[in-house]
């Protein structure tokens, strides 16, 4: 498979083969750890098969031997032989269906995890692609699929088809004329099955396609339940979620009515079966040719001669799902991340950083400084053809505070993207301390970067457990020390437990505020030597803002930093600002020099302020704390 992602297919509308030696020779890698419960299982289903083959012949020789014959000694005997065969028959099948069940659930662990750890692995461009109620339907729904085949499968699959040629040849050895009579249903069963078996494995993929709706629908819905609150969009809603579920529960129950139906056809050609064998053998027992008994245990055999039709044909739909679903499990775990490390190319000489006016520090050592990070006429598209960067050049030096500033859509946050490698640049290289990204893992750039973004994404645990989000054996004294850090300790020692406050689902226990500071926290708690700070103070009322400026010139300090804000105040005192505009580095360099120029810069500055003079604002971002506020 290629490196770039596939289309994915129309609602999971993946059809396959009934049976794929491909597919399953895959999915011996997850079976054959399983081997010893397998054989296990396997012994076992041949003990309970022995132990029903026996019961019917047990049947036959106490009814001619023993009953027939009035010995009642004989007929005890049997009778305790024949439920000995019962009690092995139902201790081995307890044993075979936990082994066999154990196996399924111990493959299906491991498969979930694979596929799960797989999806971590992916880049940003395969979930743009890829509803998350899609992804969520491989990793639950999908694999739990595969539980019925080893409930239902190869092993029940040899033991069904072991057991009815023993009976075939049992029946031909007891009475080959009755066998005959039983075996005419054989045509009819073969074009019953030819003619059901396209409508059950249709109506399994429309019943496949429906639950793959209803997740993609549920996950939207509850993810944005408070903005469908808001607009009161309950109602719609509860229609469309009703005619998706009706739309799942119609195919439900053609696929039960198909299955259903063949099931009991099966079962009316094994009565019709089993009527004739007593009208026939009847007759024949009249002319004293056939014993009573070897009639019973006919008729018993050729009972558990249509219980495996039935179950093979089960099997089918079984098979069918299992085929289905390791056809989309196996092309997720074929989809190669896009974003991995690379063989190393020369990095840009020291020196030489490529900048509409930026000064990116010469130097023979400036390439191996830390936290250097330099842009080379890069250009990027989400979608190839429409780029969303053009060509920007310019670097970061360490200890530099950069500024990105621009209308919505300029391409500031997938400047922010590129660094971290979500995504790799379409066009050009970026460098950090000397080496192209692309020859770094994804993990170790991100390692050296801490993150505040716009979207405070807060996890369900405790408060010390998502300031250590990046690095859990943090100490308590590292997560306390950077909760301080940002002036979030106070609110934190407010709470009845402190820092083991339990966090409620993205943080809805908390303030905007609360949750930014502490998204911050966690950001500098691994002391990063790079911190992005992506829209920091864009939800804040005015005296949080004024925390976390004045917390942003403690940690800021010593650390290579770039800041994006639409509120300029925010970034007054950053070392230099550059501006984009329509996916392109319109200008760049310090405040004043930006004001003075009187460009795109100064308009922006004039449209927030009212003036091109940011003084009375940048002395009010400036000005120290209250003393209830200062940090302890």
């Amino acid at each position: 498979m290629s490196a770039a992602h596939p289309a994915p297919p129309h609602e999971d509308d993946i059809v396959g083969r009934v049976y794929d030696a491909r597919l399953v020779g895959r999915l011996k890698e997850y079976v054959l750890p399983e081997t010893p419960l397998l054989l296990a299982s396997t012994a076992l289903m041949f003990v309970v098969m022995g132990a029903q083959l026996m019961q019917p012949w047990i049947m036959k020789l106490l009814i001619d031997e023993h009953l027939l014959k009035s010995d009642a000694a004989g007929v005890a005997r049997l009778a305790l032989l024949y439920f000995l065969t019962f009690g092995v028959e139902l201790v081995a099948r307890f044993g075979q269906l936990y082994t066999m069940e154990r196996t399924g659930q111990n493959v299906i662990r491991d498969l979930r995890c694979r596929v799960f750890a797989h999806l971590q692995s992916l880049d940003s461009s395969f979930f743009d692609a890829n509803p998350v109620g899609r992804l969520m339907t491989r990793v639950t729904t999908d694999v739990e699929s595969l539980a019925d085949l080893f409930a239902s499968g190869a092993v029940s699959l040899l033991g069904d088809v072991v057991k009815l040629c023993a009976i075939v040849a049992l029946l031909w050895w007891l009475d080959w004329r009755l066998a005959l009579v039983t075996f005419t249903a054989m045509p009819v069963l073969f074009v019953l099955s030819v003619m059901f078996r396209g409508r059950i494995r249709q109506s399994y993929r429309d019943v496949r396609r429906r639950i793959a709706r209803i997740n993609a629908f549920l996950q939207e819905a509850i993810g944005g339940m408070l903005l469908v609150q808001l607009y009161r969009r309950e109602p719609e809603d509860r229609r469309d979620f009703e005619a998706i579920n009706r739309d799942h529960r119609d195919a439900e129950v053609r696929s039960v009515v198909y299955e259903s139906t063949f099931s009991a056809v099966v079962e009316l050609v094994g009565i019709l079966a089993t009527a004739a064998i007593i009208w026939y053998g009847g007759g024949r027992i009249a002319l004293g040719v056939l014993t009573f008994g070897t009639l019973v245990a006919f008729l018993e055999y050729t009972a558990r001669f249509f219980g495996p039709i039935r179950d093979l044909s089960g099997f089918y739909a079984v098979l069918q799902a299992a085929m289905a679903s390791l056809e989309r499990l196996f092309d997720l775990l074929d989809t190669e991340p896009t974003i991995v490390a690379r063989a190393p190319h020369a990095a840009l000489a020291p020196g030489a950083a490529p900048d509409a006016g930026a000064t990116p520090g010469a130097g023979p050592d400036a390439g191996d400084a830390a936290g250097r990070i330099v842009f080379d006429r890069v250009s990027f598209a989400y979608v190839p053809g429409e780029e969303i960067l053009h060509d920007v050049s310019f670097a970061v030096e360490p200890g530099m505070t950069m500024a990105l500033v621009g209308a919505t859509g300029a391409g500031k946050t997938t400047v922010i993207k590129l660094l971290l490698r979500l995504y790799d640049p379409t066009a050009g290289r970026i460098l950090l301390d000397g080496r192209d990204l692309k020859e770094m893992p994804p993990e170790t750039v991100r390692r050296r970067i801490g993150v505040v973004m716009q979207d405070h994404f807060l996890i369900s645990g405790t408060v010390a457990e998502n300031i250590a989000f990046g690095d859990p054996l943090l100490s308590r004294e590292r997560i306390v020390a950077a909760a301080r850090q940002v002036h979030a300790d106070p609110f934190v020692r407010a709470f009845p437990r402190g820092y083991d406050e339990a966090v409620r689902e993205r943080g809805g226990n908390l303030s905007v505020g609360q949750k930014q500071l502490l998204s911050l926290a966690r950001a500098v708690a691994s002391d990063p030597s790079i911190l992005i700070l992506d829209e920091a103070t864009s939800s804040v009322d005015t005296e949080t803002e004024l925390l976390i400026q004045d917390a942003l010139r403690v940690v800021l300090r010593g650390r290579t930093s770039i800041i994006i804000a639409h509120r300029l105040s925010t970034i007054l005192a950053a070392d230099r600002i550059l501006v984009f505009h329509h996916g392109r580095l319109a200008e760049a360099g310090p405040h004043a020099a930006l004001l003075a120029r009187g460009g795109l810069y100064a308009r922006l500055c004039e449209l927030q302020f009212g003036t091109r003079d940011a003084g009375p604002l940048r002395a009010a971002a400036d000005r120290p704390l209250p003393a209830a506020e200062a940090p302890a």
